[in-house]
């Protein structure tokens, strides 16, 4: 799963979106610069990790990447997952997605002098291109996965992979609810 599904499962916790969000870049666990609420959110994104990449559903969405994206295709199902979430984001919350984004995003901002360097300017971008709500949105994730091609500098345009998210977009809601609803149950 990726940013938004993360601040999904943080529950409205501060500290566990704190946590959640700036996980992804940091390495080791050498946490001391943070409170144990925060550290805690951090290894709640390691948790949601491990159990999404070792979920069946996850994996079989993964397999239908890999004709031409093999290699990105657990980074293409994490934002696709995030896409479903976003577009069918009613059916997980009574809450509609732009309130909870710019809720999410107000904590994020409000908290900024605790994210690492990469984090603060990772947030820049998603505030700018309003990334969590952009994801509801076929041409939204066409973007991120544009700016991804270009950031990461490989050979790969992974905005490219629409094509096959197209032809199997039933497989994949079929995957990602059975799947997300597992993480529901295992997180909430």
């Amino acid at each position: 799963m990726n940013y938004l599904a993360h601040a999904f499962l943080s529950n409205n916790d501060r500290d566990l979106l704190i946590g959640n969000f700036i996980a992804d870049h940091l390495r080791g666990n050498d946490f001391k610069d943070h409170k144990p609420e925060i550290i805690e959110g951090i290894y709640m994104h390691r948790k949601i990790d491990t159990f999404t990449d070792s979920h069946p559903n996850f994996k079989a969405s993964k397999r239908l990447f890999y004709n031409g994206y093999e290699r990105y295709s657990g980074i293409l199902i994490d934002i696709y997952f995030d896409h479903l979430l976003a577009k069918n984001f009613s059916n997980y919350s009574s809450e509609p997605l732009k309130e909870f984004c710019d809720k999410v995003y107000k904590v994020y901002t409000q908290n900024q002098n605790l994210l690492p360097k990469s984090s603060s300017n990772f947030l820049d971008y998603v505030l700018k291109n309003n990334i969590y709500y952009e994801y509801s949105s076929l041409e939204g994730i066409e973007r991120v996965l544009f700016h991804l091609s270009h950031r990461i500098k490989h050979e790969v345009m992974l905005n490219e992979s629409v094509v096959l998210f197209k032809e199997n977009e039933r497989a994949l809601e079929e995957n990602f609810s059975v799947f997300f609803n597992d993480a529901l149950k295992e997180f909430l």
